[in-house]
């Protein structure tokens, strides 16, 4: 591992999310210009809860492994450590464990040995019923209550953590660190934070380096971006030979997904943004001072699980006759009473949701669209929930049926209404799951719970 003494600039990498790859010439400058860390992301809540209540992994395998692949040989190449943060997706221990599968894999091929620190950020229902019941759980943003019912509920839970059990990790001299569930900026700063560099600069610098090159221009998110820090401000710049980093682009990263455009809360406080400075240097990169660090009076950590709710099943379908785009809803209303006409004896009502999207009218927005103003076709998406796979499909299947043969005044066709771009029409999407814990755990110690194991790989 490089230690850089904070009196010198230390270089950061920055991967925003593992399996969405990135330009090898990206990597190559990066390489060339000098890296003293490699920060990878490798999860999100953005994709919906799915991915923590299956536990599956977020992102194809084959392209983790691509990644993963190119950023050892950049280790190899400079000496850096890997961080890698909230693995799989959503950090679950199932997810660490699939992410240590594919390093496996990776480093055998290579036919390299690693030492890699574990950290696993999935809380026991025990535990949390323990800090639930001492009332150390607050609400977080919903304003609802954790319960007892809602931790037994859950399919998985994971808290956030901060970089402090990554630097616990990294005092061990591992050459990568797999963390579960981890806050993005944690990967970021944690080494400069073991080597005395201010806990401001290092978190403003995480929040801009989290989502790698989609802070530069042009956007993408499927590039690298390099962080510079010194002890009074830190540059941000573009390894892409046609990239640029501006005042506006990396000012915008810093509100991006922020609740206050001046206050970045996280584990153990809030970034003061209030005096930042954003200078353009050159005409590729920015340097940025006035970022401040306040620590919280209680140390807390945020807490994420996933229930499931049912079971899905879609169809796909899109219409063009005039008279009935203008007769959607009515259509609608009438198709949803039939169905409970038709499914009574056999599904309650209460055993299924059901919705139907419609792109060129409010498909995305829904009630909150506020030019209704159909296109010429519209795109229809069935969207069936049920208590039970085969409740799902039934009901998919006659909501398709019902949509396709139902009548309305100015009809001409004697065929169907809805054109089906797939045979068969009806297709099954698995398991869902909804958020069901979103609270604030407080933490005497913030390494305690998420202590860390150190193995030789591959194993």
């Amino acid at each position: 591992m490089n230690i850089t003494p904070p009196t010198r600039e230390f270089r950061i990498l920055s991967h925003g999310m593992l399996g969405y790859g990135f330009p090898p010439e990206s990597l190559a400058r990066a390489v060339d210009a000098g890296v003293d860390l490699i920060a990878v992301d490798a999860g999100s809540t953005d994709p919906g809860p799915y991915y923590l209540g299956s536990g599956r992994l977020f992102g194809a395998r084959s392209m983790i492994i691509r990644d993963l692949f190119m950023l050892i040989d950049a280790q190899e190449a400079t000496g850096a450590p890997i961080i890698i943060g909230s693995a799989g997706g959503a950090g679950t221990d199932v997810q660490v464990d699939q992410l240590l599968d594919a390093l496996t894999e990776v480093l055998s091929e290579r036919a390299l040995r690693k030492r890699v620190a574990v950290i696993r950020s999935e809380i026991s229902k025990k535990t949390l019923k323990t800090a639930l019941e001492e009332g150390r759980i607050r609400t977080f943003e919903t304003g609802q209550d954790l319960t007892k019912a809602d931790i037994d509920a859950a399919c998985h839970i994971v808290a956030q953590i901060g970089p402090e059990p990554i630097m616990a990790a990294l005092a061990d001299k591992p050459d990568i660190v797999i963390s579960g569930r981890a806050w993005d900026v944690a990967n970021v700063a944690a080494l400069p934070l073991m080597l005395g560099y201010p806990k401001g600069l290092a978190f403003h610098m995480g929040k801009i380096l989290e989502c790698g090159g989609q802070a530069a221009l042009p956007v993408e998110g499927s590039d690298l971006l390099v962080g510079i820090l010194s002890v009074d401000a830190f540059v941000v710049e573009s390894p892409h030979a046609h990239k640029i980093c501006t005042v506006e682009s990396i000012s915008a990263h810093t509100l991006y997904e922020k609740t206050n455009p001046v206050r970045l809360a996280g584990p153990g406080g809030i970034v003061d943004l209030r005096a930042v400075q954003f200078e353009q240097i050159d005409p590729a990169r920015v340097r940025v001072t006035g970022s401040e660090f306040e620590a919280a009076a209680v140390y807390t950590v945020k807490l994420e699980g996933a229930r499931s709710v049912g079971y899905r099943h879609i169809a796909i379908g899109g219409i063009r006759d005039p008279r009935m785009i203008a007769q959607i809803d009515e259509i609608q209303t009438g198709i949803r009473e039939r169905l409970i006409q038709n499914l009574e004896g056999r599904v309650a009502p209460n055993a299924y949701q059901l919705t139907i999207r419609r792109y060129g009218l409010d498909g995305v927005m829904g009630a909150l669209e506020p030019n209704r103003t159909p296109a010429h076709e519209l795109g229809l998406l069935i969207d069936a929930v049920g208590d039970t796979p085969q409740i799902a499909e039934t009901v998919c299947a006659m909501t398709r049926s019902l949509l396709l043969h139902w009548g309305y005044p100015g009809r001409i066709a004697t065929a169907g209404n809805v054109a089906f771009p797939f045979s068969p029409a009806d297709v099954p999407a698995g398991e869902v799951f909804e958020f069901n814990i979103y609270h604030l755990m407080e933490l005497a110690n913030p390494v305690a719970i998420f202590p860390h194991e150190i193995l030789e790989m591959p194993l």
